[in-house]
């Protein structure tokens, strides 16, 4: 898979958990992807930062030491840049 369709795959799965299609994130990368996505989100669109971040606390209730600094998510390569991530993400909450 390429980076650019992990970050399509990436990108669904935080759309589907703002909408609250998902319970949980599947692992530590989703879940501080979708933290940060709670982060960003928050003042645009409060009622799915709020979403994402359930989501992913679910996920850090289990896994406590998952839970990594922001800056971290985009140092791992986990998200390529955070204004990418909440254009892109936005774009994708209004057009569905």
């Amino acid at each position: 898979m390429s980076s650019r369709d992990i970050e399509q795959t990436l990108l669904s799965r935080c759309a589907a958990a703002a909408r609250g299609e998902l319970a949980r994130a599947s692992d530590q990368r989703e879940a501080n992807v979708f933290r940060l996505a709670s982060m960003v989100l928050r003042p645009r669109m409060p009622p799915e930062a709020n979403r994402l971040l359930t989501v992913s606390e679910s996920y850090f209730s289990q896994h406590p030491t998952d839970r990594v600094a922001s800056g971290d998510v985009v140092r791992n390569g986990w998200v390529l840049s955070v204004p990418r991530l909440r254009d892109m993400l936005t774009m994708r909450l209004r057009h569905a």
